[in-house]
Order: C-alpha cells, then sequence, then structure tokens
C-alpha cells in the first residue's frame, strides 16, 4: 500500500523507499487507509492466510507461522538472499518500520498492522524476517508505530 495520507511516512522520509516498499502507517490511520470495499486485516483473518500456507488446522490465535514467511515473500527485493517463493502472490517485501518522532528501523524485516487492538495503547501486528521461514506475531505494538498495511477485499 502506498497511498500518501497524515498517519504515513516513507521509509527514512525517502519517496524512493515509499515507491519500492510502500508507505507506512501509524495504527490508527492504518485502520482506514484502505480503499472503499478492502479493509485492514483482523488477527482471524491474518492467521487463517497463515495456516492456510502452513496446512494447519489449530486455533490459537495469534498464529506464529512455521513456513508462510518462505511462501509469501517477494522472490527478489529481500536482503541477504532473504528472498522467498512467493507462491501465493502476495510478494511480501521488507519496509521497516517508523518510529513517532522520526526515527526508523529494520529495513531487512515486514511489519503489517492487524486491525485488532491490544488496549487503549497498543495494537497487534504481524512480522517477517529476511533470514526466517516463519511469520510471527507481535502482542502490543504502539499505535503510535508506523508499520505497512496489507488490505483484504471486504
Amino acid at each position: 500500500m502506498n497511498y500518501e495520507t497524515k498517519g504515513s511516512k516513507c521509509y527514512d522520509n525517502n519517496p524512493d523507499n515509499c515507491a519500492k516498499h510502500g508507505r507506512l502507517y501509524n495504527w490508527e490511520t492504518a485502520k482506514n487507509v484502505c480503499p472503499n470495499g478492502w479493509h485492514l486485516p483482523s488477527n482471524a483473518e491474518w492467521d487463517k492466510l497463515f495456516r492456510f500456507v502452513d496446512g494447519d488446522t489449530g486455533t490459537e490465535s495469534p498464529y506464529d507461522s512455521k513456513t508462510a514467511g518462505k511462501h509469501l515473500k517477494a522472490v527478489s527485493g529481500w536482503n541477504y538472499d532473504g528472498n522467498g517463493t512467493d507462491n501465493y502472490g502476495f510478494s511480501a517485501l521488507p519496509g521497516g518500520y517508523g518510529i513517532f518522532g522520526g526515527r526508523f528501523d529494520e529495513v531487512n524485516y515486514g511489519y503489517w498492522w492487524s486491525s485488532s487492538w491490544y488496549n487503549d495503547y497498543h495494537a497487534y501486528y504481524y512480522f517477517i524476517y529476511y533470514y526466517e521461514e516463519k511469520v510471527f506475531s507481535g502482542v502490543g505494538g504502539k499505535k503510535s508505530l508506523f508499520f505497512g498495511v496489507r488490505c483484504v477485499k471486504d
């Protein structure tokens, strides 16, 4: 997603990074940035995707996938031979994250918001490291952080 709006940033404030990796959004913006007919996925929707890729029928949520990172990562664009197979056309790319106040970190990792919230100050998110085949859940990303967004069709 690369829709410019208040509450969004390019990694390192460099527009070239938005063109390559998409924009980063704080949680409040992420909840409303998807186009009409689309929405920010909940934990249950992320879990469904990762379970499908893993062939898992469990019920715990949020779900940390054992193989979805490998199969959802783009075939190029990840540093250090961290590319995936992109078996499902998801084409995940690393985008790092932004911290309120202008700092950025971990451009070799991909972070995406969930619409599910943890408490008044934290929300759930999912992330992929360049060197892992897994997808991990984060339980408590500060809502002021800037992560990527993937939208799901209504």
